[in-house]
């Protein structure tokens, strides 16, 4: 498998396959392809996975797409102005990421679901309870919301992420939340009343832009015009 990501702020991940080479995408990734790809529409593991994805934001039922006959291209486009990430998973060193973020994967990829041991931090954290897990072996494509800034945490470690702008991290990191002190903070700083703290070891990626913060932003203005 061959790929190359082009775009700045709509990217599109154009991956290119030998003959019989496969690659999963979530229902509606593909954005345009050749036509000697297969497409196979599955549950990808069952009842329990398909749940699972459902819960972290994808679809019930996945597409395996096939290049017969010779080599292959499909092309998956991102949804969202932001960016697409690759991933190298392996099956000691696999990845968490937001929801809705996983957009392709090379055969041996799988999906699942991931809970916050801490309730309270799914709850009030700001990123959701549930995430997705990326295991297995191969290769992933995910997209974010916005540019994307990388750290590397030595163990222990930490950095505060505001609201929504945690797009993944290595299972290797903790994850935990931190009231914002002072009342005058809390009421007048504009912050919220809890932020993320990622603990290392290991990586994590922080997007620029999130969703929910655009939206927010646009619904004041269309009320505005009202």
């Amino acid at each position: 498998m061959k790929y190359e990501i082009s775009g700045e702020t709509l990217p599109v991940v154009t991956i290119n396959l030998e003959a019989g080479e496969k690659v999963i995408t979530e229902g509606g990734g593909m954005a345009w392809m050749s036509p000697n790809m297969k497409m196979e529409t599955t549950s990808n593991g069952g009842v329990g996975k398909m749940l699972g994805r459902a819960f972290s934001g994808e679809s019930l039922f996945q597409n395996i797409y096939t290049a017969e006959g010779g080599p292959g291209m499909i092309a998956c486009a991102s949804s969202f102005p932001g960016s697409i990430k690759v991933f190298e998973v392996t099956p000691d060193a696999p990845v968490i990421l937001q929801k809705s973020a996983f957009l392709a994967g090379s055969e041996g990829i799988e999906l699942s679901v991931h809970f916050r041991k801490k309730i309270a931090t799914g709850f009030f954290g700001g990123e959701g309870f549930i995430m997705q897990k990326i295991s297995g072996n191969g290769v992933c494509f995910a997209e974010f919301d916005g540019h994307i800034v990388e750290y590397e945490l030595a163990a222990g470690q930490q950095i505060v992420v505001d609201t929504g702008y945690l797009a993944g991290m290595t299972a290797s990191c903790q994850m935990d939340i931190q009231s914002v002190k002072g009342v005058k903070n809390v009421l007048f700083g504009g912050e919220g009343l809890f932020n993320t703290v990622i603990t290392g070891p290991g990586k994590v990626w922080l997007q620029s832009m999130p969703v929910s913060n655009m939206a927010a932003t646009l619904s004041n203005y269309i009320v505005s015009s009202k």
